[in-house]
């Protein structure tokens, strides 16, 4: 019986959502809009600085007097050098357009690499090429190649845009949908019921995840549709990443669904992570060259693993073996939240 309750309660809330046409249309259009938007405008100029990777170098953002570079590159404004342990690493980024152009610190005559498809990069080896290589030193720089297929911004932003709908949709259409219950007397004629607190939570995350997934598949096929996103991994490893996220996601969403009264509260704090996470988990721009602590705190929130491991394998070809480490973080904040979830979770 307990699958028969479960099963009623996850084919109301489907019918609640259908029904209201303006929050299902609104999950289909506006990452639509987003990803219309982003590649109608894809060449516009977004940031005045530019960042350069510099190797060997202690990471993060560097002192220009502490590194071994031409004085010319140091005394160029609207430049932020950035470090890196090793060549590989510091490529790794330029692949991902997370910087602009590579440069190897030491003795002349200096090694540099820049993306072919980076409009950014461009523009910085053209400033080196004009102000730092007059004729008189032409081996002073050496370029290098990046052996790897383009990677275009819009490959890279995709998934964070696809990522940040599934955030925002799983945290709202749990944790205010609940709260909303709560206060207008809905799970008090619930608990009157033979519905336990495990079987309503288990139908309200079930009905979630299939709108989620839903909601993906859709826009993720309609998109590609138009932009023809280069994708080197396996959908069926990007679709297994997403759920496990939209798990995760979806389990914050209960826990913050399992005492709040009030949908004006509620409201504060769902903006209160939600937006940190938006703009921590590198959804827009990398957080390449900024401080370690906003580094690291990046780390504690479920959309940077999200993100983190679908980047690798749609633009890096990763498998799921190599992705484990985001796999293994995501399922044990799934875990977390939902027993703290159901730990606090209160009918009144």
């Amino acid at each position: 019986m307990a699958i028969k309750r479960i099963w009623v309660m996850f084919k109301a809330r489907n019918y609640e959502f259908f029904r209201d046409k303006a929050s299902f249309g609104w999950n289909f259009l506006f990452p639509f809009l987003l990803v219309a938007g982003f590649g109608i405008l894809f060449g516009a100029r977004e940031y005045v600085e530019y960042k350069i990777g510099v190797f060997p170098a202690p990471p993060g953002t560097l002192d220009t007097a502490a590194i071994e570079i031409p004085e010319g590159l140091k005394t160029t404004r609207f430049l932020q050098f950035v470090g890196f342990a090793s060549q590989e690493a510091a490529v790794a980024k330029l692949r991902h357009h997370k910087i602009d152009l590579v440069i190897q610190a030491g003795p002349a005559p200096h090694l540099y690499w820049v993306s072919d498809s980076s409009h950014k990069g461009y523009l910085v080896e053209k400033i080196l090429q004009a102000g730092l290589m007059p004729p008189e030193i032409p081996a002073a720089f050496r370029k290098g190649r990046v052996a790897s297929a383009p990677i275009r911004y819009i490959d890279w932003l995709f998934p964070g845009i696809l990522a940040m709908n599934m955030m925002f949709s799983a945290l709202w259409g749990v944790g205010y949908v609940v709260v909303r219950y709560r206060k207008n007397g809905t799970l008090r004629r619930l608990k009157a019921t033979p519905l336990t607190a495990f079987e309503y939570l288990s139908a309200q995350m079930l009905s979630r995840l299939f709108l989620l997934m839903f909601t993906l598949a859709v826009v993720w096929f309609g998109c590609d549709l138009i932009f023809e996103f280069n994708v080197l991994g396996s959908l069926a490893d990007i679709f297994l990443m997403f759920f496990l996220g939209s798990l995760s996601l979806t389990a914050l969403g209960l826990v913050l669904a399992a005492r709040g009264v009030s949908e004006e509260f509620t409201t504060g704090i769902l903006n209160f992570i939600s937006w940190p996470m938006m703009f921590l988990s590198e959804v827009w721009f990398s957080l390449e060259g900024a401080p370690e602590w906003v580094r690291q705190l990046s780390q504690i929130f479920p959309l940077t693993q999200l993100l983190q491991g679908i980047r690798k394998i749609t633009n890096d070809g990763a498998t799921l073996v190599e992705v484990l480490p985001e796999m293994g973080i995501l399922a044990g904040m799934t875990i977390l939240f939902l027993s703290v979830g159901a730990f606090l979770f209160s009918w009144d």
